[in-house]
């Protein structure tokens, strides 16, 4: 079956059609800019030029930058403060018209890195972290999501949370070496191997197709590999969870 995969960011839209039984994207990704506001009809609009760009007409799943429960945003993160409390769901389906499922996006990232990537059949606890103008986290317990741990929330100094310093909008915003912006990603690092003892770190986003540019800066104990799928897990678990995480009518 297939289905359209959106992967909401601060900084792009990006979706496409994927085969959810192998996990393979089956058209090329498309991208649209996240309207500059970052409020939510605009953003929603997006999506419905996606799903219309593609020709498409079924459900949709998207992978959304914040905390998500029960399709409800439950903190607005780098998105406009209009977000908080938007039934996320419902506003998405509405606008498109299609049925729309929305989950957190590192969840979405690490849903598809666990079931159709590097991440398959490994056990214990599996900490995700996607990369990009904030830093995601999507936790694992023996392959099963444990939804909604956004580490990058975490206070850090004079930040209100760790992303604002160690993201890498940080890096493109100070224009920072990947040396210098490397040591500071190991450090949120070391802040999410103490708070959560995993035994996997995997690496998303568009930053994790770069790994090698700052692996030698990564200095924790636990193991850390980027994610093969690099910056379309998050297209990719999107599109898995509208058929397995589908809200109940």
């Amino acid at each position: 079956m297939e289905v359209l995969g959106i992967d909401i960011g601060g900084s792009g839209m990006k979706g496409a059609i994927v085969n959810v039984e192998t996990g393979e994207m089956t058209t090329k990704r498309f991208r649209i800019p996240t309207p500059k506001g970052r409020k939510p009809k605009d953003m929603a609009k997006v999506i419905k030029e996606i799903a219309e760009h593609f020709n498409y007409n079924g459900p949709i799943g998207c992978g959304f930058p914040s905390i998500v429960k029960h399709g409800v945003c439950k903190s607005p993160g780098n998105l406009d403060a209009s977000w908080l409390n938007v039934n996320i769901h419902e506003l998405f389906s509405e606008i498109t018209g299609l049925p729309v499922t929305v989950i957190n996006d590192a969840d979405a990232a690490g849903y598809a890195t666990m079931n159709y990537g590097i991440g398959k059949n490994k056990k214990g606890l599996v900490v995700m972290i996607t990369i990009g103008t904030g830093l995601g986290s999507g936790m694992f317990l023996d392959g099963e999501l444990i939804p909604n741990f956004e580490l990058g929330q975490i206070p850090y100094k004079e930040y209100d949370k760790i992303e604002l310093w160690a993201a890498n909008s940080a890096k493109e915003r100070e224009d920072l070496s990947y040396k210098k912006w490397g040591k500071r990603f190991n450090k949120f690092l070391s802040l999410v191997e103490i708070i959560t003892c995993p035994d996997l770190i995997i690496l998303g986003g568009g930053s994790s197709k770069h790994f090698e540019k700052y692996r030698e800066c990564i200095t924790i104990d636990t193991p850390v590999i980027p994610s093969e799928l690099q910056n379309h897990a998050g297209i990719i678990g999107a599109a898995a969870a509208a058929l397995h995480q589908a809200p109940k009518d």
